[in-house]
């Protein structure tokens, strides 16, 4: 896992975060943390996996319809990359 060092942290926000992770029972690293995972991953964020579940029960396919994906799918096995 990364690590990450922040320099130079004016004492009013290390202060800040101090309380605001006492507040909420956490370690400062652990409030930081949250705040990083927050802001860089908001729960309004539409992930690629359920757009595509929504898409496919928006289209309400049929059994058989859906049975027509695998007769045209390429069930050849992938073979492992090679890197020499």
């Amino acid at each position: 896992m990364a690590m990450l060092t922040v320099r130079n942290l004016p004492d009013e926000v290390h202060r800040a975060l101090r309380v605001r992770a006492a507040l909420h029972g956490h370690s400062m690293e652990a409030e930081v943390r949250e705040i990083l995972e927050a802001a860089v991953a908001p729960e309004g964020r539409v992930k690629l996996g359920s757009l595509l579940a929504d898409i496919g029960r928006q289209a309400q396919l049929t059994d058989e319809e859906f049975a027509a994906f695998g007769d045209v799918r390429d069930k050849t096995p992938a073979r492992p990359a090679n890197f020499e």
